[in-house]
């Protein structure tokens, strides 16, 4: 703990809180309280950069994203973009590289409590697993801004909740609960009520995820990840593929002994 402590004292940062808080776990904590964590081009400087930095710390198996009790993250930054004009985003890519973190090689699990609306719903969905508290209010508002979601919202709602759900809430701007949302399939899970329970669990459950073999759950991932992009035909061959591949380390000799073996497998990652 105490490099966390000396590597966050040389490199700090202004919008996020980066911390290591079980074994194998990077944390990654929105704050800006005060605006309830509504996304600006500065924190996702700040996110992409520490993001990269814990999927290349070999130390690290897992990450969870979280907010404040009170704001997963609000939506974006309106003073931020309210006076850009149409040659400014599109000339400059605006919102690219808001997306980086769906390009981790390591799972990432979204805790989210309060709001998270906007650019805050669409990062939760960047997540691989969404684990939400009772209080956790999702929605994609911006048609009461005149535009529409920009972060990737119309394309993977609709990929988890199909066309009419992702339309309504599209065309309505209207939010939806943690119950709703964990009965379309957007949510992993809803946990147990008390403050902190939500990112509690999101650890332990990243915890387990870092104790497994690491080669085998970023080819679970991508594996998963390519459903998306490719026919079943495609997909069902990527995934043997995978499969086939991962004989070649010694997590599969290992876990595969451990378990004739009935004893626990002891991973090395390699």
């Amino acid at each position: 703990m105490s490099s966390t402590v000396e590597q966050d004292a040389k490199q700090p940062y202004e919008h996020i809180l980066v911390s290591r808080p079980a074994h194998g776990v990077g944390l990654i904590t929105l704050n800006r309280p005060k605006a309830l964590n509504a996304l600006n081009s500065p924190l996702f400087e700040e996110l992409n950069k520490a993001a990269e930095e814990l999927d290349n710390d070999h130390s690290i198996g897992a990450l969870v994203l979280t907010g404040s009790d009170r704001a997963f993250a609000a939506g974006a930054d309106i003073k931020e973009m309210k006076d850009k004009t149409y040659s400014d985003v599109f000339g400059n890519r605006f919102l690219e590289s808001w997306t980086k973190i769906q390009n981790l090689r390591k799972p990432i699990i979204a805790a989210v409590s309060g709001y998270a609306l906007g650019g805050g719903c669409e990062l939760a969905l960047m997540c691989d697993i969404i684990l939400a508290s009772p209080t956790a209010t999702f929605g994609q508002p911006e048609i009461n801004l005149g535009v529409i979601p920009g972060g990737g919202g119309t394309q993977r709602l609709i990929r988890s909740i199909g066309k009419s759900r992702t339309m309504e809430l599209v065309l309505t701007g209207r939010n939806f609960s943690a119950v709703e949302a964990e009965s379309w399939g957007i949510v992993s899970k809803v946990v147990g009520e008390g403050e902190g329970q939500v990112v509690k669990e999101a650890v332990q459950l990243a915890e387990k995820i870092a104790g497994k073999g690491r080669l085998a759950v970023q080819a679970g991932k991508e594996a998963v990840n390519a459903a998306y992009e490719l026919t079943l035909a495609e997909g069902l061959n990527f995934e043997r593929r995978l499969f086939h591949g991962l004989f070649a380390t010694h997590d599969q000799k290992e876990g595969m002994s451990a378990f004739a073996e009935k004893r626990k497998a002891k991973f090395t990652h390699s």
